[in-house]
Parts: structure tokens; C-alpha cells; sequence
């Protein structure tokens, strides 16, 4: 279960969300929405462990995050099995050979990640998210360079981790065919910066 309890975040030493209160059950699905600049990257970021809070706090076992940003995290060199192999080694998760099916990834499996197409090597790392065997997954546009098929697939795979007991926060401006998820406005929960003209700090 993840809990968030008066969070705040900050990029680069600036507040940018605030007053995040919410909690996210086994089975269950956060959608984070709001415009480019808004922070749902910044959240990510913190409940990933990547950077700390700016203020409040929130409850989620590192060693049940599995973290998707906008990298594929992918080894060029090696084929998509042998990626698989090497996360699935590293999270002590299990075998490759349902991830490969999850993700139509069958017809691919000997070739190289750095011959794969966008489309490809963005459904190879998010297959990563299976071999993990974590249940918390954070996912930051989780469905750039994936077509309409894709998306629906991917949306497939999200749909069934739910449905095992785990729990899934992404931040996405598309629309993953989820109706039972929970969305989130970012927006009413942005800081509010505002500007000095300096005339008031001339005077203090």
C-alpha cells in the first residue's frame, strides 16, 4: 500500500506540489494528470527514493518499487532475452518467458536491443517490469513511441498486475482504457510562487 501524508516535492530546490494526501491499495491505480512542468516526474522521483521529500511524507517499501522513467534502461548489445535474463537476475524476479508473451515480444527475442525499432525497445523495458516481481510500479509516460495496439496491450498488462494485488501509479496523457483507475489532478496541488517586483525588498 502506498500512503501519502501532506507531501510536498521539490525540483531543484523549488516546491512545485504541495498537500498531497492520498492512499493507494493493493489492486488499485493512480493516474497522475497535469501539463508539462507540473511535477508528476518530480513525484515519481520521490516515491522512487530518488530524492527526498521537501515536506510531509509517504509510506512505500523500497523493495517493493519497480520505477519506469523515460529511459528504457536497455543494454544495446544485448538480445531481448538476454535483457530480460540480466533484470530478472538483478530483482531476483521470475522467468523471462511470461513478460516476452505480455508484451508481444515473441518474433524479437535474438535480436539485439540496439536494432529494435522505438516502438520495440519501449515494450522491451517495460516487460522489465514484470521480471522484477515487484508490486508498487511508477511509471512516467510509460506509453511514448507505442501505437494505439501498444498502448492497449501494455494497458492489458497493467490490468492483470492489478488484478494479482499490485498497485500502479503512472503518469501518462493518454487515455490506458482504465476506467476503474483513480485520476489526480495535479494542478490544484502546484505551488503557488509569488513574485517579488523588488521594490519590497529595497524598503525592508
Amino acid at each position: 500500500m502506498l500512503s501519502l501524508s501532506n507531501l510536498a516535492v521539490a525540483r531543484g530546490g523549488v516546491t512545485v506540489l504541495q498537500g498531497l494526501t492520498l492512499t493507494v491499495r493493493p489492486g488499485q491505480a493512480l493516474i497522475l494528470r497535469g501539463p508539462n512542468g507540473s511535477g508528476k516526474t518530480t513525484l515519481l522521483r520521490t516515491l522512487a527514493g530518488l530524492q527526498p521529500p521537501a515536506e510531509g511524507s509517504f509510506d512505500l517499501p523500497p523493495d517493493s518499487i519497480a520505477y519506469a522513467a523515460h529511459a528504457d534502461g536497455l543494454k544495446s548489445t544485448l538480445t531481448v532475452t538476454e535483457n530480460l535474463a540480466f533484470w530478472s537476475r538483478i530483482y531476483g524476479g521470475p522467468a523471462v518467458e511470461n513478460a516476452i508473451r505480455a508484451l508481444d515480444l515473441t518474433q524479437l527475442v535474438r535480436r539485439r536491443a540496439g536494432e529494435l525499432s522505438a516502438g520495440q525497445k519501449r515494450r522491451l523495458g517495460l516487460a522489465r517490469l514484470l521480471v522484477t516481481g515487484r508490486p508498487a510500479w511508477l511509471l512516467d509516460e510509460p506509453t511514448v513511441s507505442l501505437d494505439v495496439a501498444s498502448v492497449a496491450l501494455f494497458a492489458g498488462v497493467v490490468r492483470d498486475h492489478l488484478g494479482k494485488g499490485g498497485l500502479a501509479v503512472i503518469a501518462t496523457h493518454v487515455d490506458l482504457g482504465l476506467p476503474e483507475a483513480t485520476v489526480l489532478d495535479l494542478d490544484p496541488h502546484r505551488a503557488r510562487v509569488i513574485q517579488s517586483t523588488g521594490f519590497d525588498e529595497a524598503f525592508a
